[in-house]
């Protein structure tokens, strides 16, 4: 099987790596077509997380899909999202850190 792209580990050069990636390809979708692309692919991982640990047994037409593989499609829709809208996703992520730490524990 034939490697893909050297992706970076870091979240900001991921984000300029896949601004690049996709004009390459033709542009970004509009938000709200990026938005649905993210709700599609979020059902798409809670339908593997309910193959793997729920009680949804895997029927032959269900093959080929894999939580590692939807959680990759997620990332992805959101980190396209994210720059077509200008949104950093260090800040975005610390911001929402400092939410949480200060909301009570339970």
């Amino acid at each position: 099987m034939a490697e893909g792209p050297a992706v970076p580990a870091d979240l900001p050069a991921l984000q300029q790596f896949l601004d690049g990636w996709i004009k390459q390809r033709g542009g970004y979708w509009s938000p709200l077509s990026q938005y649905a692309r993210l709700a599609e692919e979020v059902g798409e991982l809670g339908r593997e997380l309910n193959f793997e640990f729920g009680d949804k047994p895997r029927a032959a037409k269900d093959a080929g899909g894999s939580v590692t593989d939807e959680l990759g499609d997620v990332l992805f829709i959101v980190v396209l999202l994210a720059n077509d809208l200008g949104i950093d996703l260090v800040e975005a992520l610390g911001a929402t850190l400092k939410k949480y730490e200060h909301r009570p524990q339970k």
